[in-house]
């Protein structure tokens, strides 16, 4: 079986192409018209680690994604999550190939909440605040660029120094937390921690928030607060069973994003809405289908 490797995917890979295929696998998930079932994950005996199998099938692709999640892997200079994907040909069940998948798995994370912020934020917004300055910080920079245009960009992170360097890299500001969140149109948390990281009651009303920092299924970089607002999942069931922003404050769930990317849910300007964001397998599956097709494009595969 043939195995791309993430070089090869990053040669093929954009964000600007691959942020309307997200919108598009969220809206059939949320129609039902891709089956997948809850992800399992098990915890890795002694590592404080994490193994996950996300299958997930639907009438143009089909393919599953094996996913490690080792948050020590910091302190090794080894990335966080690895992963490998899985492709077979939805007609026939015949397996084509296998990725590389932590790249698909970083930008993937982004894209979605780019396809957020591009149908909750006004057009005009100009401040955003990253607080986590690792791979999701730096990957959600780009991604929002893409539908966003901000010119007062706070970056926080819990290693003051790593912030700098994002900040001077971005030309943005390095922030308190406080000082990073308060009067922000859009804040994303894409952070490590098992504890909230932000009281609620310094969001900007009408501040459009995505989390997508995991720390295990009882973690929450949120607050009660903060989950007191509009709440939009990318799952409800994958959310109550894996978020532990869902599963500690039990909030309202007002939809999740395919529908209100469908049309199906309306919101109103002024509503501060919070995007609890655990990553999908269909996600995973039609951003490996989209380099699959521009491999073949180019008569790489």
């Amino acid at each position: 079986m043939k195995f791309i490797d993430e070089a090869t995917i990053g040669s093929v890979l954009t964000l600007p192409e691959l942020i309307p295929v997200m919108k598009q696998a969220l809206i059939e998930f949320s129609l039902g018209q891709i089956q997948q079932p809850a992800r399992k994950i098990i915890e890795v005996p002694g590592q404080r680690g994490f193994f996950g199998a996300m299958p997930a099938a639907s009438a143009g692709s089909l393919g599953a994604k094996l996913v490690s999640v080792f948050p020590e892997n910091r302190a090794r200079g080894l990335p966080t999550h690895m992963a490998v994907i899985l492709m077979f040909r939805p007609d026939t069940g015949e397996p084509l190939l296998a990725m590389d998948g932590r790249l698909i798995t970083e930008w993937r994370t982004a894209a979605v909440t780019a396809a957020f912020i591009d149908a909750v934020a006004s057009p005009d917004v100009k401040s955003l605040a990253i607080l986590g300055a690792g791979l999701q910080g730096h990957a959600h920079l780009e991604a929002l660029a893409q539908v966003r245009d901000f010119s007062d960009v706070r970056i926080w992170n819990r290693t003051p120094a790593r912030a700098e360097q994002l900040a001077q890299q971005c030309g943005g500001r390095s922030l308190p937390v406080q000082d990073a969140v308060r009067g922000a149109d859009v804040v994303v948390l894409a952070t490590a921690s098992s504890e909230p990281v932000i009281d609620g009651h310094w969001l900007k009303p009408g501040a459009k928030v995505a989390s997508v920092g995991w720390s295990g299924m009882d973690g929450a970089e949120l607050d009660a607060v903060t989950m007191g607002h509009t709440v939009i999942v990318d799952s409800r069931a994958g959310t109550q069973t894996e978020s532990g922003n869902i599963r500690r404050y039990n909030p309202v769930i007002r939809a999740e994003l395919g529908e209100l990317l469908a049309g199906q849910v309306s919101l109103g300007p002024e509503e501060t809405v919070v995007l609890d964001s655990i990553g999908m397998a269909c996600e995973d599956i039609a951003a490996a289908a989209l380099v699959c097709d521009k491999l073949a494009s180019q008569g790489l595969i």
